[in-house]
């Protein structure tokens, strides 16, 4: 096999990176309630969740095995049956739920196979204010069936008349394609040397997100990775600066990545060695460089729009 392109920026540590990186992680059986803040803890979520102080978290982000045979880095999840995986939700999820401030808000990722389930056992220990749908623009196509483009985030609260929101820091920069006008001035949009562009307010459906792949710094071997786009509207939404946000399956850490990118502190479980490593060097990256592709400025740009407008700064010089 020939070199690795120069431009394939896929994060993959060294056996020595490895070892460096995982002693700065502390395994669940030695957690502290009083020493949580900015830590990634390894092993089995449910032991950590005993340990976790109860209220502890004003954001909780929770990206769970889908119903669905995979394997994350040699630990395979194989798939149920409904009420199997049903169960499964519920030896873990209240315990979960337990770590929410009372203000709090909590974001339940599931596909469309899992995504019953999951509203279910949220019913029954949350208020359901919102289901997200996002287009996942990547995968193979299938033959006999449709092909598996979307994937659904769940939102629940512990209180419908006390939680954070905060849409002015998710609206979106879109592209204006009929420009309409009032006395000859702009209606609801703005022209600039970027062009012509409005900022909207955000829905349920997402269609400006792209997954990580193989020439985006962000991108890791993990199978199921979310993009650090998709996590920085949740925290934006529902946290405020120095709130802590907790993952219970970090994965390769984009969600702690991402609130230390925002000035967010964070606390997350990963049972897998490696990904824990993985999320530790790119928590050291993320001290330098607070880059979320997608969104700069206090703005999310419309999917390749932000090249676009850069484009054309360029050719106007």
């Amino acid at each position: 096999m020939g070199e690795p392109s120069q431009r394939n920026k896929t994060i993959c540590l060294t056996e020595q990176q490895k070892e460096f990186y995982l002693k700065d992680i502390t395994p669940v059986g030695k957690i502290c309630a009083d020493d949580i803040t900015d830590k990634v803890f390894c092993g089995d979520v449910l032991e950590a969740l005993d340990a976790l102080p109860n209220g502890f978290a004003q954001l909780i982000i929770i990206d769970p095995p889908y119903n669905l045979s995979k394997d994350f880095g040699g630990k395979m999840f194989k798939s149920m049956t409904d009420e199997q995986y049903m169960n499964y939700l519920m030896t873990w999820f209240p315990k979960v739920c337990d770590k929410l401030s009372d203000n709090g808000s909590l974001y339940l990722c599931g596909d469309w196979k899992c995504t019953s389930a999951l509203q279910r056992v949220m019913e029954k220990h949350l208020v359901v204010l919102n289901r997200i749908t996002w287009q996942r623009e990547k995968g193979r196509g299938a033959l006999s069936n449709w092909k598996n483009g979307m994937e659904d985030i769940w939102f629940g609260v512990k209180s419908a008349d006390d939680y954070f929101f905060n849409v002015e820091a998710v609206k979106q920069k879109r592209r204006v394609i009929a420009p309409y006008q009032v006395d000859g001035k702009p209606k609801d949009w703005q022209e600039s040397t970027e062009g012509r562009f409005r900022m909207t307010y955000p829905s349920n459906f997402w269609d400006d997100i792209s997954i990580p792949y193989w020439s985006m710094a962000e991108n890791t071997p993990h199978p199921t990775q979310k993009p650090e786009k998709l996590i920085a509207k949740l925290i934006l939404a529902s946290s405020k600066e120095g709130d802590m946000v907790f993952d219970p399956f970090m994965g390769s850490g984009t969600t702690a990545v991402v609130a230390r990118k925002l000035g967010r502190h964070f606390c997350a479980v990963e049972i897998n060695e490696e990904y824990c490593a993985m999320a530790q060097h790119r928590l050291s990256m993320a001290e330098d460089d607070k880059r979320i592709q997608g969104y700069s400025n206090g703005v999310f740009w419309e999917r390749n729009t932000q090249a676009l407008s850069q484009k054309t700064k360029k050719n106007e010089k």
